[in-house]
């Protein structure tokens, strides 16, 4: 059977997550300073870069600060489960896809939600706006008939 995780590259999911995070180089994610220094790698991800910063002196490394911090998947899961939840396909799916219980992948499709949402701007209504009446009988779904009685019964009371 083919395990899809081993189809996905870790330098190039990391790589990507530095050039979307930091376009223009990177910067300290506590003081936003571009005085940096490379610290090594992290020893159970060999791809993920640790810098420590020359101007606050605080270390963080290429997920710090982010929904992926501090949690024991690779990246390439994150990414892997981040594209599953773009197919549609349920947490059971998702599990089974990664070789993670179901629970787990729930926790990760909930985060990766959340995420997603708290970054999402409001959005901003501009010019004019229309709406069309709306005419709404509560009760009388499918029974159009109690609708006419009662319409009758309204008009003769007048």
């Amino acid at each position: 059977m083919l395990n899809i995780q081993n189809l996905v590259d870790d330098a190039k999911c990391f790589e990507t997550v530095r050039a979307l995070r930091w376009p223009e180089g990177v910067r300290c994610v506590h003081c936003a300073s571009a005085e940096i220094n490379k610290q090594g790698r992290d020893p159970t991800q060999p791809e993920r870069q640790k810098y420590r910063c020359k101007d606050c002196g605080r270390w963080f490394d290429d997920l710090s600060e982010t929904i992926l911090a501090g949690h024991h998947q690779p990246l390439r899961t994150w990414v892997l489960c981040l594209y599953f939840m773009g197919l549609n396909l349920s947490n059971r799916q998702i599990g089974q896809e990664l070789g993670l219980h179901k629970d787990d992948a729930q926790r990760m499709t909930q985060q990766l939600r959340e995420g997603i949402e708290s970054k999402q701007s409001l959005p901003v209504l501009d010019g004019e706006v229309e709406a069309d009446e709306v005419y709404v009988v509560a009760g009388h779904k499918g029974n159009p008939e109690a609708v006419k009685k009662k319409r009758a019964k309204a008009v003769g009371a007048d």
